[in-house]
């Protein structure tokens, strides 16, 4: 086969896939325009109702996370395990990882295609105890009573929600997972910002001092990053007063600072005319 077929044979696969990648993506902005065009009221109800990072928002951030929301849920797979699918399970969901997100410009966690919800905590591998969540490479798992009662009660520090999404972050995002370059300016304030403050508090804790962020903190680094998110969005004064470089780490690293009208250090140019 000589070099000129080759090359053909391989604009032709090329023009296919891009075709094909093309009719996705048309495919998927009609789905979010219906969604929105047709879901964006009940949605809200639903976000007011079970989320306080979304209640405390003005209008115009409202409608901001809504658009985020709606894309987030048409890009994934929802699979419900024993258990019935209910509207508002898929965008709640979908509202965790865009809370976590808000202030990124890549927010959609590219790498995971799936999400799978159980009733309830879970065994999983060879762990005796049971998972209320976990992130592994075929897709975000949680539990989705945890889920519900950590928005219920969105003032321990504990909301499996975001803890699970700070770790589905951390895989596309951090350079030690195989993944890792979704988003470069991310992986920068990681390692700049971060990192050098985390780390410090992260073998503090390690050799027995004790702070808000509690034990489980300790047990490693990536569980370190998952805890600090949830107690960055729940107990942010709280963050502040004892650990104020950290905070001021995660308000860089994240892009948004809970105790800041406004709530974003930077503004986020969100391009939505493909949806």
């Amino acid at each position: 086969m000589t070099s000129g077929i080759i090359f053909l044979l391989i604009v032709v696969v090329a023009g296919g896939l891009s075709f094909a990648h093309y009719l996705r993506n048309r495919h998927l902005a009609q789905k979010v325009k219906e969604q929105y065009v047709n879901k964006h009221i009940e949605y809200d109800v639903i976000l007011q109702r079970y989320i306080p990072y979304y209640r405390n928002l003005n209008e115009t951030l409202r409608e901001r996370f809504l658009k985020r929301a709606i894309i987030f849920k048409a890009t994934k797979h929802f699979e419900f395990v024993e258990m019935e699918e209910e509207e508002h399970m898929s965008i709640l969901i979908s509202a965790a990882a865009v809370q976590l997100t808000f202030g990124l410009q890549h927010f959609l966690m590219d790498h995971f295609n799936k999400i799978y919800v159980m009733k309830r905590s879970y065994h999983y591998g060879l762990f005796n105890v049971p998972f209320q969540g976990h992130v592994s490479e075929d897709g975000i798992y949680l539990s989705w009573n945890n889920f519900l009662n950590s928005f219920a009660n969105y003032s321990d520090g504990d909301n499996v929600g975001l803890h699970e999404m700070a770790h589905a972050l951390a895989y596309v995002n951090f350079p030690e997972h195989e993944h890792a370059g979704e988003d470069e300016g991310f992986q920068y304030r990681w390692f700049k910002m971060f990192t050098a403050t985390g780390r410090e508090v992260f073998n503090r804790m390690q050799a027995g001092e004790m702070n808000l962020l509690g034990s489980y903190a300790a047990t490693n680094y990536q569980e370190f990053w998952a805890v600090c998110v949830e107690n960055f969005f729940e107990r942010p004064s709280s963050f502040k007063i004892q650990l104020p470089e950290l905070y001021d780490a995660i308000c860089k690293l994240l892009n948004q600072d809970m105790l800041k009208p406004g709530i974003f250090l930077e503004p986020v140019n969100d391009d939505y005319s493909q949806y």
